[in-house]
């Protein structure tokens, strides 16, 4: 089993908020690949299914963004599963809207979800990192994650969502790599080359005041005609 983890804050007032856009992932991955119905269990909620024939737990921890550790270690605890089974989708504002990266250990980067995890259970978890851009000052950094995306970003940040859930099957397999390639190919494909220009048709006329072509010269009788 692996433990998919999704961080946010509970209640309606956040839902759209840049900070929770782990809970976005994986209610987009619930849906997509059919899972159990949502349900109470570890301070959150979890649902049950499969992806790519893997056996996956989503959580979705309602213990709010800073004690996210209390609910993860919750479910890897009743699971008996290392922290190398846990992958934690969350908002990143050191990426701009659009990019999506994976990271195995390191540190918290200042996130206050991670944070609380890495108390609990250690760095070593993978984490899925969202790009939702950076207010430019470090003192407007909360407002930000706590606001909606603006009206203009908002199909962005759709086609994030929906490109993670259509390649979750790599990232389950562990292949971090092409999850991130094809994520970024989906989210922003490269424009078509346009097509060579052709040359102009040469018309005779133009060959012949150019001196490439010219008429025939006259046959020239034979001495017995």
């Amino acid at each position: 089993m692996l433990v998919l983890a999704g961080l946010g804050n509970p209640g309606a007032g956040y839902a759209g908020h840049r900070h929770n856009m782990g809970f976005m992932v994986v209610d987009a991955l619930a849906a997509r690949y059919r899972f159990a119905s949502w349900r109470r269990k570890f301070q959150g909620e979890v649902a049950e299914g499969e992806i790519a024939g893997q056996r996956i737990l989503l959580l979705k921890p309602m213990t709010y963004m800073n004690l996210s550790g209390q609910s993860v270690a919750a479910a890897l605890d009743f699971y008996k599963l290392e922290p190398a089974a846990l992958t934690v989708f969350h908002d990143e504002i050191d990426l701009m809207l659009g990019r999506v990266k994976v990271k195995n250990g390191g540190g918290h980067g200042g996130h206050n979800g991670i944070r609380d995890i890495m108390a609990h259970l250690g760095p070593d978890f993978r984490r899925v990192r969202i790009g939702v851009g950076h207010p430019g000052e470090k003192g407007l950094v909360h407002n930000h994650v706590l606001q909606e995306f603006a009206k203009a970003e908002r199909e962005l940040v759709a086609k994030v969502i929906e490109a993670i859930a259509e390649e979750a099957p790599r990232l389950v397999a562990g292949d971090d790599g092409g999850f991130m390639s094809r994520v970024a190919y989906l989210v922003a494909p490269p424009k078509p080359k346009p097509p060579k220009p052709e040359a102009p048709p040469v018309s005779p006329a133009a060959g012949i005041e150019e001196g490439r072509i010219g008429p025939l010269p006259p046959r020239k009788p034979a001495p017995d005609e």
